[in-house]
């Protein structure tokens, strides 16, 4: 079953570490971060903040499409594509309109506020050093169309998810 699966989510919900074992499930697979093309300007970078700058939503959106474009070239170079990052809003339905490839699949994480508190504070990075974590998190879900799969993955284990995740989008598939 190749496949484009996007995956998106309020930081700590589990989005990279699931992206990342549900691409070592196929034999060809390649696991897009977003947030790689952000991390990747190293001089001049505008962070997203609550109200941010022009030039921040400029960046983000050249990182949408940078993502987009590396997943649809690694498709069409017979990869199945695993890209996440936090797209939320109607950035949602741009991104799977940049997405050319299909299958695409879009998958939302959203565990309880709680449950992204904790995993936030035992990470190494924080995903909330320009927010608030319930300012984001009430945006993310409030503000993004209900497009794909959604999972409450409160208590489930990264291997959880990616097991929801197969059975949901091979049920889809048909």
């Amino acid at each position: 079953m190749r496949a484009v699966f996007l995956i998106t989510g309020p930081s700590g919900s589990g989005k990279t570490t699931a992206g990342r074992l549900l691409a070592e499930r196929f034999p060809r697979a390649v696991h897009v971060e977003g947030d790689v093309f952000r991390r990747s300007v190293v001089s001049g970078r505008a962070e997203m903040t609550p109200d941010p700058s022009a030039d921040a939503l400029e960046q983000l959106h050249l990182r949408y499409r940078l993502a987009a474009g590396a997943a649809d070239a690694y498709f069409e170079a017979g990869f199945t594509v695993v890209l996440e990052d936090v797209i939320a809003g109607e950035a949602l339905t741009a991104m799977v309109q940049l997405v050319e490839s299909r299958p695409l699949h879009v998958i939302v994480l959203l565990p309880t506020i709680e449950a992204v508190r904790l995993r936030d504070e035992a990470r190494k990075k924080t995903g909330y050093a320009y927010w608030r974590l319930e300012d984001l998190y009430a945006g993310f879900a409030e503000s993004t169309p209900r497009l794909g799969i959604w999972l409450d993955s409160t208590n489930q284990t990264p291997a959880d998810i990616v097991d929801e995740i197969l059975t949901l989008t091979r049920a889809a598939s048909g």
